[in-house]
């Protein structure tokens, strides 16, 4: 399934509101969030998601009220040295 990274600003949130937002990002069933990473200092927050398309992505985003600075899809990755299409 195709991968996808997104990049949000995060505004005036706490550990343990980011700890929150993270929990209900990964209970999603829409798609799969396989990754959060969140620099509180900066207010970014990068997620890694499954999802079968770029527009079901947007849609669930939508849904959940999440907005994004960018959303990327990852076509290759860096393995053993090598860039490789990504799965």
């Amino acid at each position: 399934m195709p991968r996808y990274l997104t990049l949000h600003t995060l505004a005036c949130l706490t550990r343990q509101g980011a700890e929150e937002l993270a929990a209900r990002l990964c209970a999603a069933t829409d798609v799969a969030v396989r990754r959060v990473l969140v620099n509180l200092t900066e207010g970014k927050m990068l997620v890694e998601v499954e999802a079968a398309a770029r527009e079901p992505l947007e849609a669930w985003l939508r849904a959940e009220g999440m907005h994004y600075d960018w959303l990327l899809r990852i076509e290759y990755e860096l393995r053993e040295g090598r860039l490789v299409a990504s799965d």
